[in-house]
């Protein structure tokens, strides 16, 4: 299987471009529109889809990405179908795709499977928001598992030999958060970014996303100035939420103007 993460940095690389992230909920607001989602996310072009799987206790996640997670979960999602539209995903599309989720799921599917069915599905990468990987490293069933590439997510407040150990230990990208909390568009990007970003590239050449509260193209592009790429989810998410009727067409509405800022800035 060929590196679709590695291959879309490269390419944009080449093309002196930052990369733009797009987070939505697998399944929301059901199987057929979230399909249609990432679709249009990817003909709009985002360079990465982060598809969240849905679970019953976010405790990471905003309101806006909990009540995504819910309407996911009411529409019938389970692990096993979020694999399913990846699966569709890949009949037309080659945008790479990172699993964005919470161990108890991959736990209770398997570990070791998930990773092999996942990665045949046709996602690239997994990040694991509450599996510490000093902890996989001393748990024999978690610490396999082949085929992902293993996202690591740095926040401000992690310490830094900590946040050298992850950044040393990163596959595909970092996901820096641009602030504490939990997800959503609320209180913007920090203004440290460069710097949150410089310490993290002391340790690793892999390119380090920023997300966390960006929601207007002048955030977008603010954050593209500092780092390699753009994330951005609860911002996406919440057009899901006021335009369940026809949520890809607001979703590429809302999102396209983000994706053309971020193109403007410069590597």
């Amino acid at each position: 299987m060929s590196d679709r993460i590695a291959h879309t940095f490269q390419s944009l690389r080449e093309k002196n471009q930052k990369a733009f992230v797009a987070y939505i909920a697998a399944g929301d607001p059901n199987f057929d529109s979230s399909l249609e989602i990432m679709k249009s996310l990817a003909d709009i072009g985002a360079d990465i889809i982060e598809l969240g799987l849905p679970f019953s206790d976010p405790l990471a996640d905003g309101i806006v990405n909990q009540m995504a997670a819910e309407r996911a979960l009411k529409s019938g999602m389970t692990t096993v179908r979020v694999l399913d539209l990846v699966r569709e995903f890949r009949k037309s599309h080659q945008t790479p795709i990172v699993l964005f989720t919470y161990l108890n799921p991959i736990f209770t599917y398997g570990f070791d499977s998930f990773h092999h069915d996942a990665a045949a599905a046709g996602a690239d990468g997994i990040l694991l928001l509450d599996l510490p990987p000093d902890e996989a490293a001393h748990n024999d069933d978690l610490a396999g598992g082949s085929g992902l590439k293993t996202i690591r997510l740095i926040a401000p407040t992690t310490p830094p030999d900590r946040a050298a150990a992850l950044a040393r230990s990163a596959q595909g990208f970092i996901y820096a958060l641009s602030r504490t909390g939990v997800t959503g568009a609320h209180g913007g990007p920090s203004a440290n970014i460069a710097s949150i970003v410089a310490a993290i590239k002391q340790h690793t050449d892999v390119p380090v996303c920023v997300g966390f509260g960006i929601s207007t193209p002048d955030q977008a592009a603010m954050v593209a100035s500092a780092a390699d790429g753009v994330i951005v989810g609860s911002a996406i998410v919440k057009q899901v939420e006021l335009n369940t009727q026809d949520p890809a067409r607001a979703v590429t509405d809302f999102t396209k103007p983000l994706i053309e800022a971020v193109k403007l800035v410069k590597a």
